[in-house]
């Protein structure tokens, strides 16, 4: 086992995560609530970049739009996450790394 070559292999590794991770702001996804009536953009970083509102709701309780606000924003986070799982297996090869791991060792 050349353990200096694992070393090398492992911090090429998180060369690559950390691109990878600095690449997830590029990614976007739209959370949608009420059937579209309300839309959230978020970017791979969980900023929200935009938020839509139907004027028609502009009626509705306060409560109630700010009900659908938290739907769609909770929907645009669940997308981001597979989009950023997907990002991320791409440079680790599929490996499942667990949550908080760090490269190097």
């Amino acid at each position: 086992m050349d353990f200096g070559g694992m070393l090398k292999k492992a911090q090429e590794m998180q060369q690559k995560m950390m691109e990878a991770k600095a690449s997830l702001k590029n990614i976007q996804a739209e959370g949608v609530a009420n059937n579209g009536a309300v839309k959230v953009i978020l970017n791979g970083n969980h900023e929200m970049i935009k938020i839509d509102i139907d004027p028609k709701l502009m009626t509705e309780e306060k409560e109630i739009l700010e009900d659908l606000i938290v739907i769609a924003t909770n929907n645009a986070k669940k997308e981001i996450e597979v989009k950023s799982s997907e990002e991320m297996s791409k440079i680790t090869g599929g490996l499942k790394l667990p949550p908080g791991f760090k490269l190097p060792f």
